[in-house]
C-alpha cells in the first residue's frame, strides 16, 4: 500500500506442523489455498484433515478466513498457530530482494494486534479471539484450540485493515465499480478454456481500477500489484486502449486523470517538459538499485503520443464529442511537445536521456538498462531513438490532423507534414539486412547507428501507418520465425542474440502485453492468420497459469510448462487487458472502431 509492504509474514500451522500445500487458486479479489495437516487424522495414504484458506482483498481490508475440515473417523484436537506481521518495507527495497531480512514492526497486542510505520497503522481483529497472543522475533504469535468432531469444521477470521497516518496529494479510491466489463466473457461462453481466461483477466483489471482524487467520475487501471499499483502513464494507456471495443468509460478517465497532470513547465529534476505526459505518481520517492524516482516521475518518452493516440481511438470508437473537444488542448500541447523534442534532436528523431542522473537509463516500455542491445549482445549508449516511439508519434499525429478536420478545426496540415517527414525518417534509417532478411531495428543509438538486435518492437509498429504493406510483411514474417515466437508469446530478444536470456527482464523474456501489442499490430496490416497463431501461444500460457495472465515469463519453458519471473506483476493491468486483445482478434470486434 503506497510502497510499503504493510504485511510481511502470514504463517498457519497446526500443532506448529508445517501444512502440505495441494491447490490455489484466485479470481479477481479472493484466492483460495487447500493444504492438508498430514500429521492428523486417520492413519494411511489418504491426507483426512485439510485446511482451507481464503483470502479477500477488498479496499484497504484483507480477510483471512481459515478452515480446519476433519474427514477422519474420529475427533481432531490440535491448536492453530497464526504467525502475522508487517515491517513497512520499502517496495522497491522488497522488489530487489533487500529486504529479505527485515524484522517486523513491534505491535501491541491489546486490545487487538497493531503496529504501524510512519504512513500506516494496520489492526488485526481475530473471530473467535485467540486464545493466546505473544511477541516473537518474526512477528505476533496468535493461538487457537481445534477441536474439531468427525465429519465436522472449525473456521477463524483474522481481518487485517490498514489506514493511512496522513494524507497524500495522490490518495486514488477503489474504481471498480466504475467499468463494468462482467458481460464481455459471455461472447465466449461456449469455451471453457477461453472464457476462464477473459473472466478472470478482466475481473482482475477491473480490481486494479482507481479513480482520480482531483476528480472521483474518472477511473484509470493501476499498473499492476503489488510494485506498480499507482498510474502510470503507459501501462494505464495501454491497458485503456485494450478495451475499446468493450468499454469507452476506462478511456475516457485515463485520458482526464492524465490530462490534469500534463507537464506545464520544463523541470530536469522530474524529467518534466512542457506538453508531456508522466510516467508515475506516487505518494513518496521510488528507491531500487541504483535507481531513485521523485514522486511525480515524467520520464517516459512514449506517454505522450500514446495518449494522442488514445483520444483518437477512443473518438473513433464513439466517445462523445463535448468530451473529445474538452481534451484537445492537451491533445495540442502533446503535439507541441513531440514536434519540439524531434526539432531539438539532431537527426529529427523522439530520443530520450536521463538528464538528472538519477532516473531512468531506458525511457521506454523496456526500461532496464541492459534492454538496447546490438546484434553482438552489446549495449548501446542513450540517448536512444526507439523504434516504437517514432511509430506511435507518426500515428498520433496522422490521427490527430483527421480529428481536427472532422471536428472543423485548423492545424490538421502540419500534423501530416510532421508525420510524413518521420515516416520517411524511419524508413531510411531503422531498415537492417537485406532481402528477405531485411527487419527494422529496434533503434538508433547515441551516434545514430541502429541498434541491431531483434527484438519485440518491431512489432509496435505495424498497423501505425509508419510501414508499407511490403514492410508489414517483413515484420510479421520476422516476428514469426521460431527465435521470436516462443512456446508461449513473442520474446522481447531473439533467442539467437548472444546476450539473450530468458529470464532476462527484457532480454528474452516473453510479455503478455508486448505479444498482445503484436496481435493487434497483425490484425491492423491484415495478418488475421497470424495474429490468431500468435493469440494461441498466450491462450497456452493461459491455461498453464490459472488463466491469471502475469506480468511477464520466461521466453524458455521448462517441459511444456511456463517458467515464471521471479519478481513479476501479477495480476498487471495490461496483461489482464490483453485477454480483450485475444478476444478481438479472434471475433473480428476489432475491426469496428
Amino acid at each position: 500500500m503506497d510502497d510499503r509492504r504493510v504485511l510481511s509474514v502470514l504463517q498457519v500451522r497446526l500443532d506448529d506442523e508445517p501444512a502440505v500445500a495441494v491447490a490455489c487458486d484466485s479470481v479477481g479479489d479472493t484466492s483460495r489455498f487447500w493444504a492438508v495437516a498430514r500429521h492428523l487424522g486417520d492413519p494411511g495414504p489418504d491426507p483426512t484433515v485439510e485446511i482451507h484458506r481464503r483470502r479477500q482483498v477488498v479496499a484497504r481490508t484483507l480477510t483471512e478466513e481459515i478452515t480446519i475440515r476433519n474427514r477422519s473417523s474420529e475427533t481432531v484436537t490440535a491448536t492453530l498457530h497464526v504467525l502475522i506481521g508487517g515491517d513497512g518495507a520499502d517496495l522497491g527495497s522488497v522488489k530487489s530482494g533487500g529486504a529479505d531480512e527485515t524484522t517486523p514492526l513491534a505491535a501491541h497486542l491489546e486490545p487487538t494486534p497493531t503496529w504501524a510505520d510512519e504512513r500506516h497503522a494496520t489492526q488485526v481483529e481475530c473471530t473467535p479471539r485467540p486464545g493466546g497472543a505473544r511477541h516473537t522475533g518474526q512477528g505476533v504469535a496468535l493461538e487457537w484450540p481445534v477441536e474439531v468432531e468427525a465429519g465436522g469444521a472449525q473456521v477463524v477470521t483474522l481481518e487485517l485493515t490498514t489506514e493511512p497516518v496522513a494524507a497524500s496529494a495522490f490518495d486514488a479510491g477503489q474504481g471498480s465499480g466504475l467499468a463494468d466489463f462482467g458481460d464481455v466473457a459471455q461472447r465466449v461462453a461456449d469455451d471453457p478454456a477461453w472464457r476462464r481466461m477473459v473472466e478472470t483477466n478482466l475481473t482482475d483489471l477491473q480490481h486494479l481500477l482507481l479513480t482520480d482524487p482531483e476528480a472521483p467520475g474518472d477511473v484509470f487501471a493501476a499498473a499492476g500489484t503489488p510494485w506498480y499499483l499507482t498510474l502510470f502513464g503507459r501501462d494505464s494507456l495501454w491497458a485503456a486502449r485494450f478495451m475499446l471495443p468493450f468499454s469507452t468509460a476506462l478511456p475516457l478517465g485515463t485520458l482526464r486523470t492524465l490530462a490534469r497532470r500534463q507537464a506545464r513547465e520544463d523541470d530536469v529534476a522530474i524529467a518534466a517538459e512542457t506538453g508531456k505526459i508522466l510516467h508515475e505518481v506516487r505518494r513518496g520517492a521510488y528507491d531500487a538499485t541504483g535507481l531513485r524516482l521523485p514522486p511525480l516521475y515524467y520520464g517516459t518518452v512514449d506517454a505522450t503520443p500514446l495518449w494522442v493516440v488514445l483520444l483518437v481511438d477512443a473518438w473513433r470508437w464513439g466517445l462523445g464529442e463535448d468530451e473529445v473537444r474538452g481534451l484537445l488542448p492537451t491533445m495540442l500541447a502533446a503535439l507541441g511537445w513531440m514536434e519540439r523534442m524531434c526539432e531539438q534532436a539532431d537527426d529529427g528523431f523522439l530520443r530520450y536521456v536521463d538528464e538528472a542522473g538519477t532516473g531512468l537509463s531506458n525511457q521506454g516500455w523496456k526500461d532496464s538498462g541492459d534492454s538496447m542491445r546490438r546484434a553482438d549482445g552489446t549495449i548501446a549508449p542513450a540517448p536512444i531513438a526507439l523504434l516504437e516511439a517514432q511509430a506511435y508519434a507518426v500515428e498520433a499525429a496522422r490521427g490527430a490532423a483527421s480529428l481536427l478536420e472532422a471536428l472543423g478545426e485548423d492545424g490538421g496540415e502540419r500534423w501530416v507534414a510532421f508525420a510524413d517527414a518521420l515516416e520517411g525518417r524511419v524508413r531510411e534509417r531503422f531498415w537492417v539486412g537485406s532481402g528477405e532478411n531485411r527487419y527494422l531495428a529496434m533503434a538508433l543509438d547515441a551516434d545514430g547507428q541502429p541498434v541491431d538486435g531483434v527484438g519485440s518492437n518491431m512489432g509496435h509498429a505495424l498497423g501505425t501507418g509508419v510501414l508499407t504493406a511490403a514492410e508489414e510483411r517483413l515484420v510479421v514474417e520476422r516476428l514469426m520465425r521460431p527465435d521470436m515466437l516462443r512456446e508461449f508469446g513473442i520474446a522481447t530478444l531473439s533467442a539467437d542474440n548472444p546476450a539473450y536470456n530468458p529470464t532476462g527482464y527484457h532480454t528474452g523474456s516473453v510479455w503478455v502485453h508486448d505479444t498482445a501489442i503484436c496481435v493487434l499490430g497483425m490484425l491492423r496490416a491484415g495478418y488475421e492468420s497470424e495474429a490468431r497463431e500468435v493469440s494461441e501461444a498466450l491462450v497456452r500460457l493461459s491455461s498453464s497459469v490459472h488463466h491469471r495472465f502475469p506480468e511477464l515469463v520466461s521466453g524458455d519453458p521448462v517441459g511444456a510448462r511456463p517458467v515464471p519471473y521471479p519478481a513479476s506483476c501479477r495480476p498487471q493491468a495490461w496483461a489482464a487487458a490483453s485477454a480483450a486483445v485475444l478476444l478481438a482478434a479472434r471475433d473480428g470486434s476489432w475491426r469496428r472502431g
